[in-house]
């Protein structure tokens, strides 16, 4: 019953990294494609498309993070690497969602929306946190252990 659970979880992790792979494929599409139209209008800067080209890097290479993670599960301290798969997550949303925001916020909302810059270190330790916690679980893994 313990394999089967260890698949799930793993099935799961992929099914993230699939949709933040997805989403990340569009979003870089949209960057390269729509936000150069957007600039040619002058309705953004070149320096709001280098933000929001950041979110996309970021978001793609916690995705293959994510992929790792599952691929590595059975070797892995099963609590340390959910908690890893959580701060990933977290720090991709966090992170790469609030340059997503502060890049398009003149065009979206008619303002630059700068505080947003300030929410942005907070994914980014979220994301220093999932490496460090990967490292951590990929201890020796222990059944007995909690971690």
């Amino acid at each position: 019953m313990h394999i089967q659970t260890q698949v799930m979880e793993q099935k799961q992790i992929i099914r993230c990294a699939a949709i933040s792979g997805a989403f990340s494929v569009a979003l870089g599409a949209f960057g390269a494609h729509g936000l150069q139209q957007l600039e040619t209008a002058q309705k953004i800067t070149s320096e709001d498309i280098r933000i929001f080209e950041t979110a996309v890097r970021y978001q793609f290479y916690h995705t293959f993070a994510l992929l790792a993670v599952a691929a590595f599960s059975n070797i892995l301290k099963p609590k340390l690497k959910n908690w890893s798969v959580i701060a990933f997550i977290t720090g991709m949303i966090i992170f790469s969602g609030s340059l997503y925001f502060l890049s398009l916020s003149q065009y979206l909302f008619g303002e630059r929306m700068a505080w947003l810059g300030a929410i942005t270190p907070l994914g980014g330790l979220s994301l220093i946190a999932g490496w460090i916690l990967l490292f951590i679980s990929a201890f020796s893994k222990e059944k007995s252990s909690e971690f």
